[in-house]
């Protein structure tokens, strides 16, 4: 199967503006911490949850917990969705977590993906992790999860 490529978002810069989000649409930040270049299953995913009506923003492979958050500010997104591969899952999701709350937006939602072990999904998600999905999830199980855990941000 053949996945069309998701365009990467831009590099987020302190100047740019927020995004408003649409009236009633989903914003996700679909992002690949670290250094693992494998970014087929977050393409699948990202694809999966813009099919569905969500706006998806896929900030690329190669990104810093720092440039993950930013983007997740600048766009005004509701969630965050994180594919580790690497082995620094724990490493990578407890700082997004970190500084969601140092920039006061640890209202967006934060759930990841990828190979974790069954032992340190319990350590996630008492960091504030909503849901990790293994190897083998079905796309429409974590859409139906992002559209029943996420909600778009008020507009005032």
């Amino acid at each position: 199967m053949t996945v069309p490529p998701v365009t990467p978002a831009p590099a987020a810069s302190p100047a740019a503006s927020a995004t408003p989000s649409v009236a009633g649409r989903i914003r996700v930040i679909m992002a690949k911490p670290g250094l693992d270049g494998h970014d087929r299953g977050a393409k699948v995913v990202a694809r999966a949850l813009r099919d569905a009506g969500m706006e998806v923003i896929y900030t690329g492979l190669h990104q810093t917990p720092e440039q993950i958050v930013e983007a997740a500010v600048q766009e005004d997104a509701d969630a965050i969705g994180m594919s580790v591969l690497s082995g620094a899952h724990l490493t990578l999701f407890r700082r997004v977590s970190d500084l969601l709350k140092e920039r006061g937006a640890d209202d967006v939602v934060v759930f990841g993906g990828g190979i974790i072990p069954e032992d340190d999904i319990t350590e996630l998600e008492q960091m504030g992790v909503a849901a990790v999905f293994t190897p083998g999830a079905r796309t429409g199980d974590i859409v139906d999860w992002v559209r029943s855990h996420v909600g778009p941000v008020s507009s005032g």
